[in-house]
């Protein structure tokens, strides 16, 4: 049935490219429908780091005020017609994360403040690990939940911010998840003393550092917080956007590089040193950036989605001011919320807000390599991409 488009997806690149200059294209593959998470949007996707062919999505609603229940459905690539795995919840899902080395461990938030494991092995339809009778629980909906290394005990761990402010790691122990509170996000100086202990700062997005023990937040009011996972306190804070921010994320090569985006528009991309962000891109006046990722390939490819329905394509390297690839992906007045990139392929997905996941291929301008002097192309190392960023953001500082 898919013939075709699987000789797209390994074979086929784009010959048009050599006459566009440094411009790029995306080309549709496979499109991911299932038929009861139509009337609900795509609210996390997540690749499995093992098998490069199974990614995550969940489902929620959107809409505050219209909530109901939600899903969690697992694909690959060799079967778009129907999930591999399927769990249905009373509420909706709102963030996803597959262990990095146990990918049958499934993480998740819901929008009535739980967090919840499935275990893929274990055939249930109910998780294994659920926060809902726990003293622990978040007065809010979890906006993103990462897996972090075992503990001195060899138990699982993971953490989660949410709408009541708080940071919370949870372990997995036996049948139960054991919670303990990192940190609460300060609330803003406009709001007066009185009602601080009132009011909660949303965290809207996180994400660790690879190397050292720290991690962002983003927050609803636009800053994002730098904290440190050793001493549970705040590090440094930004002053990153006028609106909500969206997504947040570390650079997967630079130890110093990461990049943010919000409902004002922007995209920013941040030196850990300044206060200050060292790019600042204006994608579409009157379109929210719903979410950011970096390309596993480059240190200074990235990508956007925005909700008048585009993905935006950057390579620093080549061109700094404008995207290699603008391309609206989806129908008239569907909103594109999430974006990954594959960790391996040549390909990332992305969902919108009527249950649709989209996989898309890059054409072979949006992923060229640094060549050598005699023009070839130079193998992938951290050393030659940490080079790539260090050149541009010297020249900025």
């Amino acid at each position: 049935m898919f013939a075709d488009i699987l000789y797209d997806f390994m074979y086929f690149e784009d010959a048009s490219d050599a006459f566009r200059g440094e411009k790029g294209t995306l080309l549709p593959l496979w499109k991911f429908e299932y038929e009861k998470g139509k009337s609900l949007s795509v609210t996390a996707l997540c690749w499995d780091q093992k098998h490069y062919d199974l990614f995550a999505v969940t489902f929620g609603s959107d809409e505050f005020t219209q909530q109901g229940g939600g899903m969690l459905v697992l694909y690959t690539l060799g079967n778009p017609n129907y999930p591999e795995f399927i769990f249905n919840t009373v509420s909706g899902i709102t963030c996803v994360d597959i262990h990095e080395h146990l990918s049958h461990l499934v993480a998740v938030g819901l929008f009535d403040g739980c967090v919840a494991v499935y275990n893929l092995q274990k055939k249930r339809d109910e998780p294994f690990w659920n926060s809902r009778a726990s003293p622990g629980r978040h007065r809010g909906a979890v906006t993103q939940v990462k897996w972090q290394k075992d503990d001195l005990d060899g138990n699982h761990n993971f953490i989660s911010v949410a709408a009541d402010g708080r940071v919370v790691s949870w372990t997995l122990v036996k049948h139960k998840l054991v919670f303990t509170d990192t940190i609460k996000l300060p609330v803003p100086d406009t709001i007066p003393d009185n009602l601080k202990d009132v009011f909660s700062t949303v965290g809207t997005s996180m994400d660790f550092h690879k190397q050292k023990d720290n991690f962002l937040v983003g927050t609803e009011y636009g800053k994002i917080h730098k904290i440190s996972k050793l001493y549970n306190r705040f590090v440094e804070s930004y002053d990153a956007h006028f609106m909500n921010v969206t997504r947040v994320r570390w650079n997967p090569f630079h130890p110093d590089v990461f990049i943010s985006c919000g409902w004002d528009w922007m995209v920013k991309i941040w030196d850990q040193t300044m206060k200050s962000p060292v790019f600042t891109f204006e994608l579409e006046i009157g379109a929210a950036v719903t979410d950011v990722a970096w390309a596993p390939y480059s240190s200074t490819v990235f990508a956007a989605v925005t909700t008048d329905g585009k993905v935006h394509v950057f390579d620093l390297s080549i061109n700094e001011y404008e995207a290699l690839c603008q391309q609206k992906v989806v129908s008239k007045k569907t909103k594109l919320l999430h974006i990954e990139f594959n960790p391996v392929h040549p390909i990332i997905i992305v969902g919108d807000d009527r249950g649709h996941v989209t996989s898309l291929k890059l054409s072979p301008n949006l992923r060229k390599k640094p060549k050598d002097k005699k023009g070839q192309d130079l193998p992938m190392s951290s050393e030659v991409e940490i080079a790539k960023m260090e050149q541009l953001l010297s020249s900025l500082r």
